[in-house]
């Protein structure tokens, strides 16, 4: 991994991260990128990916829990 890509700040909400990647893969496609600045790219990409991946795993338990809790609430109050 080179300096740049473990310097890449953590953004700061989902949505953030993922108008970054959709910048970085539409600049990638284009094909006009230096080889180094595609690496660079590249690294950043990986780096906002688990970061999404964190986010949406994240989201997910809360949801599982949210489920799991809600028939107990719908029972409990509104019968």
């Amino acid at each position: 991994m080179t300096k740049d890509a473990k310097t890449v700040q953590e953004p700061g909400s989902f949505e953030e991260a993922l108008n970054r990647l959709e910048s970085l893969v539409k600049e990638l496609e284009e094909g006009e990128v230096p080889l180094e600045k595609a690496l660079t790219a590249f690294e950043e990409g990986q780096v906002l990916i688990k970061f999404c991946e964190k986010k949406l795993q994240a989201a997910e338990q809360t949801l599982k829990q949210l489920a799991k809790e809600a028939p107990d609430t719908l029972s409990n109050g509104n019968t």
